[in-house]
C-alpha cells in the first residue's frame, strides 16, 4: 500500500530538517568554535523566563509527584530538565541506574558492588558503553548511575549501588563507567558528598576534619572528575553544618576551584536543596527533578539582589556548553537497537560469571579435592534449597531497579544445567527441617540464603516525604488540579507507599548477620549432606562466624542481575572458573566495625574503617579485602619498580604471574604499599591492581598504574596531599596481607 503525504506533513517533515540554534552551534564546535562562545551565543538568544527554565526540571511539581508516588519511578520516557524548544536546546533528559537503565524491558547488570568485585576497568567500561546505548536509545541523553560513595560501614542500605570501601579502586571503577557511558550518554557521578547513611540521608549533618575529607572521603570523586565525567549529584545530607546542595566549600572550593570541575552540578530529586538563593552562590546548577523552589523563588531573590545576573548566567552558559560538547562529541547512534538485546545479555552474564567470590571451598571428608567444582556427568540429584532459590531478586525497589524481561533465578539456572538430574527443592518458606530432608543423599546440596529489598536498599518510606522539614520543600498548589494531585500525593505518602511507587522501603541493616531461619537452614542441610554449598546473595558484608565452618563451600554471588541464575550454574559446574575478588574486607565479628546509630541525626567520619580499622586494632578479618579464590591458583613471582613520582603521587611497576594449573583463569593482582616511618608506619594501602588473564600452563607479564595518594597526608598549606619522603613497602599481592606476596624497598 502507497500513502500520499498532505501538504502539512510535507512541511512538517522540511521543518524537521532544518537545522536548529542548538544543531547549527554544535556543528560550528564540530568544525573547531569554542563551546563556551557557542554556548554564550545561545544564552543571549534566550528569553528571561527561557534562562530561569534551565535551572531545574520541565514537569510541573504536583503532577510529577503525582506520577512519581502512584506510577513509580520505572518511567518509558526521561526527566526532562531545561529543554528550549524553539532552539532545539535539548536539555538534560535523565535517566538513571547504576544496574543498568532504570526503564522498563532494559538490561539488568550485576549491582555495581558485585562489578566491583571484578576489579576489571576493562569490563566496567563495556558495560557503560551498553548501558549508555540503552540510554540513548530511549531519548536520553543523561545517566545519573555512577555512583561512587564510600561506604564507611557495610551496614550502608544503598552500598549496592558503589564499587567498593577503597578510594582507589572506586575512581578507577567510576572513571571506567564514565568512559563507557559518555560514548552516547552524559554521565553523572553521586553523592556528592559523605553519602554513607540511608535511613537519615534527609536529616544528618556529616563532620569531618579537613585532613580526613581530602584523603579518605573526596580522592574517588576526584578521580572521576578528572575522567573528564559531564555533571555531578549533590547528596541530600549536610557536611559541617552545610546541606549539600547548597554547600559553597564543597561545590564551589573543592569541586570548581580546587578540581576545576566545569560540567553540570544538579541536586539529587525533590530534597536536594533547601534554599534557592544559597544554591545559586554555591555554583548548583539544576533543581531536579521538576519546577520546585527554584521556579517559584529565583527571579524574586533576583530582583532582591540577593542572587546577581552574572551568576544566573555563568550557571546557565554552563548547562548549555555541557550539553553542546556532549552532542558534538558522542558516537554515532548505532545502527541496531540494543536495549535488553542478546549483546547486553550476554556481558550481563559474563559480568554475573566475573564478580562471584568464592570466599571457602573445602574438601569434603575423605576427600582431597575441594567440594566445587561440581562434575555435572556425576550428578544424579541435587538439592537447591533456602529462602532464595527461586526468588527473583535484583537489588533494591529504589531509584536504581531495573525491570528486565526476565530474570534466571539460581534455581532456574541449575535446572537448564543440568537437564537430566533430579533437582530436589523446597518452598520459600520451607522450615530447616524440611530442607534437610531434601538434601539428605542427594549428590550435593546448594543453600541460596541472604538478603532482598526489604532487607537493604534506598530508604524510600513515603512517611518521610510529609515530614516538616521535606514539607516545607513543596510549593503551593496553583489550581484544583494540583490540589488534588497534592491530596493524592499525601494520601499515597501517609498510607507508608514508598517514594517511587513500590512496597519495599529498604533502608540501613540494622544487624549484618543472616535471618536466623537462613542459619538454621545452613546448619541443618550441612549436617546430613557433606557437599553442601552456600550461595550468598547481598551487597554489603554479611557476618557469618556463627556458621562458617559447616559448609564445604561458599560462593558470594551478589544480586546478579537478570542472567545471574545462569552464572551461578556455570560457576558450580566449572563451566566458568570464578575470579571475583572481595572489594572490602568481611570482619570475624560485629565489634570490629566502626560505631554506627543508622538513625543518628550528627556523626563524625573518621578515617578509621573497614581494613584499616581492623590492622589498627590488631584483629584479622574474617575474609580479608581483596579475597578470593579461584579453580587453581596462580602465584605471583617478580616486581619490579619501573617508576616512582612523587611530586604527581604516581607510580609503575611490572609483576609476573604464573598459572601452574589446567584451567585459564583471571588473576587479580593487587599492589599495596605502607610507610617504614613516621605516625602511619605501617598501615597497608589500597595502590593499584589490574587484571591479568593467564591460560593454563603459562604466565603472563602485567603492568599496573599505582596511585601514591594513600601514602601521602593532607598539606594544610599546599591544600593537596603530600606523599612524604622516606623508605616504603611495595607488595605485588592476591589479597591484603598476603604471606605469599612479593615486597620490595623504595624510596619516595
Amino acid at each position: 500500500m502507497t500513502t500520499t503525504q498532505t501538504a502539512p506533513a510535507r512541511a512538517a517533515r522540511a521543518r524537521t530538517q532544518t537545522p536548529t540554534a542548538f544543531e547549527e552551534a554544535r556543528d560550528r564546535i564540530l568544525r573547531g568554535a569554542s563551546a563556551e562562545a557557542e554556548a554564550q551565543e545561545l544564552w543571549h538568544r534566550l528569553t528571561e523566563d527561557e534562562r530561569f527554565w534551565l535551572l531545574d526540571g520541565d514537569t510541573e511539581f504536583w503532577p510529577g509527584m503525582r506520577s512519581l508516588s502512584t506510577g513509580g519511578y520505572h518511567n518509558d520516557t526521561p526527566y526532562v530538565m531545561g529543554a528550549i524548544p524553539r532552539l532545539g536546546i535539548p536539555g538534560v533528559r535523565f535517566a538513571d541506574g547504576p544496574r543498568g537503565l532504570v526503564v522498563e524491558g532494559s538490561t539488568c547488570f550485576p549491582v555495581a558492588m558485585a562489578r566491583g568485585a571484578t576489579w576489571d576497568v576493562d569490563l566496567e567500561e563495556r558495560v557503560g558503553i551498553a548501558i549508555g546505548r540503552e540510554v540513548r536509545e530511549i531519548g536520553a541523553n543523561f545517566f545519573g548511575g555512577v555512583c561512587v560513595n564510600l561506604p564507611r560501614h557495610p551496614a550502608w542500605g544503598r552500598i549496592q549501588e558503589t564499587y567498593s570501601d577503597q578510594p582507589v579502586l572506586l575512581g578507577a571503577m567510576g572513571a571506567a563507567s564514565v568512559a563507557g557511558v559518555q560514548r552516547n550518554a552524559m554521565a553523572c557521578m553521586k553523592h556528592f558528598a559523605l553519602n554513607s547513611m540511608e535511613n537519615a540521608r534527609f536529616s544528618v549533618d556529616v563532620t569531618v576534619d579537613e585532613a580526613t575529607l581530602n584523603e579518605v572521603y573526596l580522592p574517588h570523586f576526584r578521580a572521576v572528575a578528572n575522567a573528564g565525567v559531564a555533571a555531578v549529584m549533590s547528596s541530600y545530607n549536610s557536611v559541617n553544618g552545610e546541606w549539600c546542595g547548597e554547600n559553597a566549600p564543597l561545590l564551589d572550593t573543592v569541586l570548581r576551584r580546587r578540581w576545576g570541575f566545569d560540567g553540570i552540578v544538579m541536586t539529587d530529586f525533590v530534597w536536594g536543596l533547601r534554599d534557592p538563593a544559597k544554591s545559586v552562590r554555591a555554583g548548583l546548577d539544576i533543581e531536579a527533578p521538576y519546577r520546585q523552589q527554584r521556579a517559584n523563588a529565583l527571579p524574586e531573590v533576583l530582583a532582591d539582589g540577593e542572587i546577581t545576573e552574572e551568576q544566573i548566567e555563568r550557571i546557565g552558559t554552563r548547562i548549555l556548553r555541557t550539553q553542546l560538547e556532549h552532542y558534538a562529541g558522542r558516537d554515532e547512534a548505532p545502527a541496531i537497537e540494543s536495549r535488553g538485546g542478546p549483546a547486553h545479555i550476554a556481558l550481563a552474564r559474563e559480568v554475573a560469571r566475573r564478580a562471584a567470590v568464592l570466599l571457602k571451598n573445602d574438601p569434603t571428608p575423605g576427600d582431597q579435592v575441594p567440594v566445587l567444582p561440581l562434575d555435572a556427568e556425576s550428578l544424579s540429584s541435587v538439592a537447591v534449597v533456602g529462602r532464595l532459590a527461586d526468588a527473583i531478586d535484583t537489588g533494591d525497589r529504589g531509584s536504581s531497579d531495573v525491570h528486565s524481561r526476565y530474570v534466571v533465578t539460581p534455581l532456574a539456572g541449575i535446572r537448564a544445567a543440568l537437564p537430566k538430574a533430579r533437582i530436589r527443592t523446597t518452598s520459600a518458606d520451607a522450615d530447616a527441617a524440611t530442607s534437610a530432608d531434601a538434601a539428605r543423599g542427594a549428590d550435593a546440596a546448594i543453600v541460596v540464603v541472604g538478603y532482598t529489598a526489604a532487607d537493604e536498599g534506598e530508604f524510600i518510606d513515603g512517611s518521610l516525604a510529609i515530614s516538616g522539614d521535606l514539607l516545607r520543600m513543596y510549593p503551593e498548589p496553583c489550581d484544583d488540579a494540583e490540589r488534588e494531585d497534592q491530596r493524592t500525593v499525601i494520601d499515597s505518602f501517609s498510607r507508608g507507599k514508598s517514594m517511587v511507587g513500590t512496597r519495599a522501603k529498604g533502608g540501613d541493616r540494622r544487624d549484618l548477620h543472616l535471618r536466623p531461619e537462613d542459619v538454621e537452614t545452613i546448619r541443618a542441610v550441612a549436617a546430613v549432606n557433606t557437599r553442601t554449598v552456600v550461595v550468598l546473595v547481598s551487597a554489603g558484608a554479611v557476618l557469618m562466624e556463627e556458621w562458617i565452618d559447616e559448609p564445604a563451600a561458599v560462593l558470594l554471588g551478589w544480586y546478579s542481575g537478570m542472567e545471574g541464575g545462569t552464572a551461578i550454574a556455570d560457576l558450580l559446574l566449572g563451566r566458568a572458573n570464578p575470579s571475583g575478588r572481595l572489594p572490602y574486607p568481611i570482619p570475624a565479628s560485629a565489634e570490629h566495625l566502626p560505631d554506627l546509630d543508622i538513625d543518628a541525626t550528627e556523626i563524625t567520619y573518621d578515617r578509621w574503617y573497614g581494613q584499616r580499622l581492623l590492622q589498627r586494632d590488631g584483629v584479622e578479618a574474617l575474609f580479608p579485602l581483596g579475597w578470593g579464590l579461584s579453580y587453581g591458583s596462580a602465584r605471583i613471582t617478580s616486581l619490579e619498580v619501573e617508576l616512582i613520582d612523587t611530586v604527581a603521587a604516581r607510580g609503575r611497576v611490572r609483576v609476573r604471574v604464573e598459572n601452574p594449573g589446567e584451567r585459564d583463569l583471571h588473576h587479580v593482582v593487587q599492589v599495596y604499599g605502607s610507610r617504614a616511618s613516621g605516625e602511619r608506619e605501617g598501615e597497608r594501602e589500597l595502590l593499584g591492581f589490574v587484571v591479568a588473564p593467564v591460560p593454563a600452563g603459562c604466565s603472563a607479564h602485567v603492568e599496573v598504574a599505582l596511585d601514591l595518594h594513600p601514602l601521602g597526608e593532607w598539606d594544610a598549606e599546599t591544600r593537596e596531599i603530600v606523599v612524604p619522603a622516606g623508605e616504603a613497602l611495595i607488595e605485588a599481592s592476591s589479597h591484603w596481607g598476603d604471606p605469599q606476596s612479593v615486597r620490595l624497598e623504595v624510596a619516595l
